[in-house]
């Protein structure tokens, strides 16, 4: 006898596509009920493609948080778009976010370019309505964007963070449109992503609030070692990376403050996801215009 359960089963990726800052993250760590990927005020927080995973009965969605499409300046943009067109080559649906607090921009019309002709289910999601003016009008220019698409197209609008229900809504419609397929993580896996990368990224979140201008962009973290003590303790190991010895001055900060203040401000974020005690180290180190350097990137964790 075969075993046709897997037969049975409904799984997909599903790419979560937008200009930068338009809430993608926010919306994935709202579709899980956890937090998965970093949010910030700042745009191009995220800069990989995180996974994350829900699993409901027989249906396994695998949302991609890609990082916002923009015009690229240096290498690392070039990546970020790579990771979004990525992405879309190879998923069964498609939600595309938009700010309703703004009508379309150039990249607004970046993305709708390379979404508009894609044979797979498209999600056309207004956000920020709880912040728009004239929401309904906002969501009929960015629908215009997509005139001539001969694909499906579903619209809606809410706000990411705080209409769950309409998030749910939207989740169960994106668990309708899955192909039959095995599930492609375990039941209860909620990320693919290392335990150390999720809290780099927890480190460089907290950075991106703090740190001011330009500054943010030309910031990278790493964790190098975590430990678990026999009492519960987790004890992380992180760097953070800059570009310019000036720049590591001004992560530290007037007698260490301002990496304190990162790192109190990160500890607390992983103590509330790990329910554990944690020590987080932290130390600033330059690497000269690491992103323009391939080799860099890739040390880095940008491949």
């Amino acid at each position: 006898m075969t075993d046709s359960s897997s037969a049975q089963t409904h799984s997909g990726f599903v790419a979560i596509v937008g200009k930068p800052n338009v809430g993608k993250s926010t919306l994935l760590n709202s579709f899980l009920g956890t937090k998965v990927a970093p949010t910030s005020p700042r745009p191009q927080t995220t800069r990989r493609g995180v996974r994350g995973i829900h699993t409901n009965g027989d249906r396994q969605l695998v949302f991609v948080d890609t990082p916002g499409m923009h015009k690229p300046k240096d290498a690392l943009g070039k990546y970020m778009n790579h990771e979004v067109h990525s992405a879309l080559s190879d998923v069964d649906a498609v939600v595309w976010v938009v700010d309703l607090r703004h009508p379309p921009t150039d990249e607004d019309r970046l993305v709708a370019n390379s979404v508009r002709d894609l044979p797979k289910p498209l999600f056309l999601v207004g956000n920020k309505t709880d912040a728009a003016k004239y929401p309904d009008e906002a969501m009929k220019l960015y629908s215009a964007l997509l005139e001539g698409r001969d694909g499906e197209t579903t619209e809606t609008m809410l706000s990411a963070q705080n209409n769950p229900n309409a998030v749910s809504t939207l989740r169960e419609q994106l668990l309708e449109v899955l192909p039959e397929n095995p599930f492609f993580f375990p039941v209860g896996a909620a990320s693919d992503q290392s335990r150390e990368m999720w809290a780099a990224e927890i480190i460089r979140e907290e950075a991106m609030k703090k740190l001011r201008d330009e500054l943010p962009y030309a910031v990278a973290t790493r964790v190098n070692t975590w430990t678990e003590r026999e009492d519960g303790l987790q004890r992380i190991e992180g760097e953070i990376i800059v570009e310019k010895n000036q720049h590591k001055g001004m992560v530290i900060g007037a007698g260490g403050k301002q990496l304190r203040e990162i790192g109190q401000a990160a500890r607390k974020q992983l103590e509330v996801f790990l329910n554990r005690k944690v020590y987080l180290g932290l130390e600033v180190i330059v690497i000269p215009g690491w992103r323009e350097d391939e080799e860099a990137l890739r040390e880095l964790g940008y491949e």
